[in-house]
């Protein structure tokens, strides 16, 4: 019975944790995208009926994605590669970083509801949070100047930032957390990941031979892939703004 008691309290406090992360993502979001607004005199609502439209749309494509999961031959079978954030990220540079939190944090809502979690939901943690580390830096040097050159450079500030704070934050945190609440000694973690590489032998090893690349191949394909159809999506995200917005001034 105290064992039972101790799971679900160390799972409540997990679940506490992961919603305070959640909480300092959209802050982090919204000020950054209001200090921007201010500062180009833009009056609109962050997050205005229109945005929220598409950002439902940007959710239900970027979960599909991440069901389409790929193993990568230098990481342990419990790291899989997914190119959910292509949507985000194009979402993030046509309606800001908000959009962009609330397009990973959707995400997220919808993989646990229709496939739940087996990772006892640090993997969804892991894939919100690391997303956000992406999309936040990416977004907000995007929004002080809206070209393809600051898109570029957004992307790549975007995946070093990711890489260094999801290797990170797997070491120090992610797999600690898996650890415990799996009940299973990191001992064994690190053994999955001695067997795909022998140079892994502890957390700093695992981190830095099997998270690090898979974050800078995940950065480096989402950031090629969103600067390559932006441009062509910009035009008609932009189009579908003011159908909506024209649409809504017309019932009032």
């Amino acid at each position: 019975m105290s064992n039972l008691m101790q799971s679900v309290t160390e799972n409540l406090i997990f679940v506490m944790e992961f919603l305070g992360i959640v909480i300092l993502m959209f802050v982090v979001a919204y000020a950054a995208e209001k200090m921007a607004k201010k500062k180009s005199g833009d009056t609109e609502r962050v997050l205005s009926t229109r945005k929220i439209a598409v950002i439902g749309v940007f959710s239900a494509i970027s979960f599909l994605l991440m069901l389409l999961e790929f193993p990568v031959p230098f990481a342990p079978s419990f790291y899989e590669l997914d190119f959910s954030e292509i949507p985000a990220l194009v979402g993030t540079f046509a309606f800001g970083p908000v959009a962009g939190v609330m397009i990973e944090f959707c995400k997220i809502l919808l993989k646990l509801v229709f496939k739940g979690t087996t990772t006892a939901f640090v993997g969804d943690l892991a894939n919100f949070v690391i997303g956000c580390s992406f999309l936040l830096p990416a977004s907000i040097l995007y929004l002080n100047k809206k070209t393809k050159k600051t898109a570029i450079a957004g992307s790549v500030a975007g995946t070093l930032c990711m890489t260094v704070f999801g290797t990170a934050f797997n070491a120090v945190y992610l797999l600690p957390k898996f650890a415990q609440l799996y009940g299973l000694p990191l001992e064994t973690i690190i053994a999955m990941g001695t067997a795909v590489n022998p140079a892994i032998h502890s957390v700093a090893t695992l981190v830095i031979f099997a998270v690090a690349p898979m974050n800078l191949l995940k950065g480096g394909s989402v950031s090629l892939v969103t600067v390559l159809v932006y441009k062509k999506l910009s035009p008609i995200l932009k189009e579908s703004h003011k159908t909506i917005a024209v649409g809504k001034t017309v019932e009032n």
